[in-house]
């Protein structure tokens, strides 16, 4: 079965959202080589992270999954074959020839083909423009009774800017981190740190790269406090929360990017 590549809204705002691993569908002929259950594949993916992109009025959403072609590696590295490429996992019962890795680094091509259309149009429309990259990671690998990840080192919400110029992008960066940590968590102030945990991928390394002075790309790695990672059951109060912290964050980075421009 052949499934969409990706969900692509234009609105008209200088503010994108993505969520490039929120895809879990994977073609027939890469399935149908896989020993990896769904529930490990899903484990590793970020579900749910479509629907934080309903903050900005253009969106961008992954529909395939990252064990299919990871966007967020580069080109030499997108697709996984052995178990060293994710995270220790057996993937494959065969590896995949080299025919099945070129059709899925022709959509790795395609997507970044588009994805440069979409950011220089907005370049020439709003001359500096802003994307949440947004993704979610885990913070219980010791299985679902094990010991939580160390909080020190995971925060709830850590802001990946290791791929940019700082001191240019710096009134939007800051700007973002206060105004998520001012959202009232029922009297609790929501863990928002910067490159703690991750500090961007490829996806915002190619932006700022080919949009140097025009894209701001804020990585925004929400720890998987908003659903049970070893079942997928999602907590809908908890993840409620962590999108209206998000869309707080919206009119302040708005703000921002107007005085820079």
């Amino acid at each position: 079965m052949e499934f969409e590549r990706w969900k692509l809204i234009e609105g008209d705002s200088p503010l994108i959202a993505t969520a490039i691993h929120d895809g879990h569908n994977i073609r027939d002929e890469i399935k149908n080589i896989m020993v990896l259950s769904d529930d490990d594949q899903l484990r590793e993916e970020d579900p749910f992270t479509g629907e934080l992109t309903e903050v900005a009025e253009t969106r961008l959403i992954g529909l395939r999954s990252r064990f299919e072609v990871d966007l967020n590696r580069p080109k030499e590295k997108a697709v996984y074959i052995k178990p060293e490429d994710a995270w220790g996992l057996n993937i494959f019962r065969t590896e995949p020839s080299q025919e099945m890795v070129n059709r899925s680094l022709k959509d790795y091509n395609m997507f970044y083909g588009e994805l440069h259309r979409l950011l220089s149009d907005f370049e020439k429309r709003f001359g500096r423009f802003v994307v949440y990259d947004i993704h979610s990671y885990c913070h219980r690998r010791n299985g679902p009774d094990g010991l939580l990840a160390d909080l020190q080192s995971n925060p709830e919400v850590n802001i990946g800017t290791g791929t940019m110029n700082r001191e240019l992008w710096a009134p939007i960066i800051d700007r973002f981190i206060s105004d998520m940590r001012s959202f009232n968590n029922s009297g609790s102030q929501i863990d928002v740190r910067e490159n703690i945990k991750f500090k961007g991928g490829y996806f915002p390394k190619y932006i700022h790269e080919n949009f140097p002075k025009s894209a701001c790309v804020l990585s925004v790695e929400f720890k998987k406090i908003f659903m049970d990672e070893w079942t997928g059951k999602l907590y809908k109060d908890k993840f409620k929360v962590l999108k209206d912290a998000l869309r707080l964050t919206v009119p302040g980075v708005l703000q921002e990017l107007e005085k820079l421009k």
